[in-house]
């Protein structure tokens, strides 16, 4: 069976080939990024592998299923960037990691909120040239401080656990509650206005849908604390960006760290150093003293990557002895997407 990888990097092959030598599949990486006009690239494979940046919408997916694909294995978790509504109509079947290492996330967020309150990355570049001054360093104390989790599953649910471990007040919010959280003696479920009313620092880690997107916004960052920190390694478009720009002008906002940005599909995972930001947005927000920005990197760790590898062709090995039967048993469970 042949499976094209869409937008495949050098760091991510490595895993794959490995998790391979189980499965002997006939793999064709492939740079460009999976859209309408580069679906053609995938002419004689029964399966595609796509990641989070591509743009499987439902010309894509026609395009796929014309050339006789059969499944659209995902290497992520997220899913936001395909018409999954297209797929059950053309009889695609879509598959996901549903989770890979919630650690590795997690832990990458805690990193950011270090980072950006201690001004680690600051100091370093400093000292790099003999800087050894501590004006403009000064952070604060996590203990003590109110944090709010919006999102709970299990990436929120780790970062919830560490800051309570740091003496943090922990706020969450989620529609379906942690039990395990409640019964921690400083955490506790709240509303989202609640939460962004009262957190020191809110830290976001829910999934893109309709009743998530900018939930961060204008409004929602208005009431919040000023001098807030606001912490993102979920999905870029569950901050309102532009409405970040303004409360970091005004200093409603006293910092923000942000894994995910809501237009990064055409700047992340790409060396543009040689080249002009053409995004306007977030060439200002690269302008903030007190904005730290990385390219989606939360998930890289080589557990996360081993994981990724091995749930993806162990999805694809179950829908090939299956026979392409197009049902949630045809592949790992949890993994299909209706």
């Amino acid at each position: 069976m042949k499976i094209s990888f869409f937008d495949t990097h050098h760091f991510e092959r490595p895993a794959f080939e490995r998790e391979n030598e189980k499965h002997h599949f006939e793999i064709c990486f492939l740079e460009p990024r999976l859209t309408a006009a580069t679906a053609s690239l995938a002419s004689g494979s029964e399966v595609v592998c796509s990641f989070v940046n591509d743009r499987v919408d439902s010309q894509c997916i026609q395009s796929l299923k014309d050339q006789g694909v059969k499944l659209l294995a995902l290497r992520s978790a997220g899913f936001n960037h395909v018409d999954i509504e297209a797929a059950n109509q053309v009889g695609l079947v879509v598959a996901r990691v549903p989770g890979y290492s919630p650690h590795a996330v997690a832990e990458y967020a805690i990193g950011l909120l270090l980072s950006l309150n201690r001004k680690i990355h600051k100091s370093y570049l400093r000292v790099k040239e003999l800087n050894f001054s501590l004006d403009g360093l000064v952070g604060f104390d996590l203990f003590g401080k109110k944090v709010g989790i919006l999102g709970t599953g299990k990436i929120g649910s780790i970062v919830a656990e560490i800051l309570a471990a740091f003496g943090c007040e922990v706020l969450c919010f989620d529609r379906t509650e942690n039990a395990k959280l409640q019964a921690m003696p400083n955490v506790r479920y709240v509303e989202c206005d609640h939460l962004c009313k009262e957190s020191d620092i809110v830290s976001l880690h829910m999934p893109l849908t309709p009743e998530t997107h900018h939930i961060l916004s204008r409004e929602m960052i208005s009431m919040m604390k000023p001098g807030v920190f606001i912490i993102n390694t979920g999905r870029g478009a569950l901050i309102d960006s532009v409405a970040l720009i303004q409360g970091l002008k005004s200093g409603q906002v006293g910092g923000a760290a942000l894994d995910v940005y809501e237009e990064e599909e055409a700047v992340f995972f790409q060396d543009l150093s040689d080249k002009v930001l053409q995004d306007d947005v977030l060439a200002r927000l690269l302008t903030f003293p007190n904005v730290l920005v990385s390219s989606h990197q939360a998930f890289l760790t080589q557990e996360a990557l081993a994981n990724i590898a091995a749930t993806t062709l162990e999805n694809v090995d179950v829908f090939r002895k299956s026979g392409g039967v197009p049902e949630e048993r045809s592949v790992k469970s949890k993994s299909v997407i209706r």
